[in-house]
């Protein structure tokens, strides 16, 4: 890399981090005082950007980041409170896989103490199962139920009518997604009810992914430690600033797709969470999961409550007094760092489409990533894609032969 810098850790200039918890071997903060070369120049720090940019730099090559935000790894991040509980700062993370090559990957960074994570949904008075548990369906409706919609659903409504009763969806689904999107869900795609299931047992895990887990000691001290020796330019907008920056080979821009455009064809459409934080010095917990749902309008329009500690190692809990709840609720951000979900509608969808084209057509460009794909990916999808994009580039620019 080319610039006329100097070097310090990037410890120095981020103020969220803790100390005790980091790797030997940092990122570097780059001070400026010149343009910014480099033949990889990856805006963004996320999983999608960090781990281009980690096999980039293992494959030899010349990399450097660049991050508006103040810390490393987009929202894989956390940060503790007074109290010693450590809050994931955008919101609950929950690693999980099926693939060996994803877990052998994110162990290299973090050594991880297991955690299946269970969701429970707060309906009529009482804590019930999420995903819907069988014995709920039996006992509320009966052995022999059917679905309440048959043939090809055209909205959010109908693909999940066809997976389950119409007062189970009522009292389970109805309510929570239109307070997470804000519409009525029958102008929300039909593809969102796939993240989602109805079971058939009362299996109470999220997910059952066969590698499942939380990095022992936190998000932040494993997204830094995947960027360990890469040069890293924090609070530095690449947007404001693109005449103080030249990727000779390539730019892998991970942040909005419309933003990158200078949002001329109009703004992609983003739900976010504001989070209200609550700390209890005289209870240890107070729910019985690390995340509960409320789907119930009529009980409040936050959607969900989360207690912190649930989601920690038992030996890190032991000494904590007191616990930390967080409800969320949901709003239509414009501030591009508080763009957490991908709007899913056909107009949206349509639009992302006419961004993409664009970017395709511009050499030494490769936008990728939740914000720049404008899709929702879970940590190991992005880590997966992530590790794709990287071996095309790789074998697309195979290393210079040293003479």
């Amino acid at each position: 890399m080319s610039t006329d810098t100097t070097l310090k850790p990037i410890d120095a200039v981020d103020p969220q981090q803790e100390p005790g918890i980091h790797p030997p071997s940092e990122p570097y903060e780059l001070i400026l005082d010149g343009p910014i070369k480099a033949d990889y120049v990856i805006v963004g720090s996320g999983l999608t950007g960090g781990t281009i940019a980690r096999l980039l730099t293992d494959a030899g090559r010349e990399v450097v980041i660049l991050e508006r935000r103040s810390h490393v790894g987009g929202n894989v991040h956390d940060h503790r409170h007074a109290s010693g509980v450590r809050i994931h700062t955008y919101g609950p993370h929950y690693f999980r896989t099926g693939s060996e090559e994803i877990w052998e990957y994110v162990n290299r960074f973090a050594e991880f103490y297991k955690f299946e994570a269970v969701v429970k949904s707060y309906v009529d008075g009482r804590i019930e199962n999420w995903p819907i548990a069988a014995s709920y369906i039996r006992s509320a409706i009966g052995d022999n139920w059917t679905p309440s919609f048959t043939g090809t659903p055209a909205n959010f409504e109908e693909a999940s009518l066809a997976m389950m009763p119409e007062m189970v969806y009522r009292k389970f689904v109805k309510g929570y997604s239109e307070k997470q999107w804000g519409v009525k869900a029958t102008e929300l795609s039909a593809d969102l009810a796939r993240r989602f299931d109805v079971r058939e047992d009362d299996e109470p895990r999220l997910m059952r992914h066969k590698y499942q887990g939380i990095p022992r000691a936190g998000y932040a001290a494993f997204t830094r430690s995947i960027l360990s020796g890469i040069p890293v330019v924090s609070n530095f907008d690449y947007l404001k600033n693109k005449n103080l920056v030249q990727a000779r080979k390539l730019l892998v821009f991970t942040g909005p797709i419309d933003e990158f455009f200078g949002y001329d064809l109009g703004k992609l459409r983003y739900r976010g969470q504001r989070r209200e934080h609550s700390y209890l010095p005289d209870q240890n917990l107070v729910q019985p999961c690390g995340q509960v749902n409320n789907p119930d309008p009529s009980n409040g329009p936050y959607i969900r409550t989360l207690e912190w500690k649930h989601m920690m190692s038992p030996e890190e809990i032991s000494g904590i007094k007191g616990t930390v709840l967080t409800r969320e609720f949901t709003f239509s951000p414009e501030d591009p760092n508080q763009q957490e979900y991908p709007f899913p509608d056909r107009h949206n969808a349509e639009l992302y489409q006419r961004y993409r084209a664009r970017a395709e057509a511009i050499p030494g460009l490769l936008v990728c990533g939740r914000l720049g794909e404008y899709r929702y990916y879970d940590m190991d999808q992005a880590i997966g894609r992530a590790m794709m994009l990287a071996r095309q580039l790789l074998a697309e620019q195979p290393a210079e032969v040293m003479a």
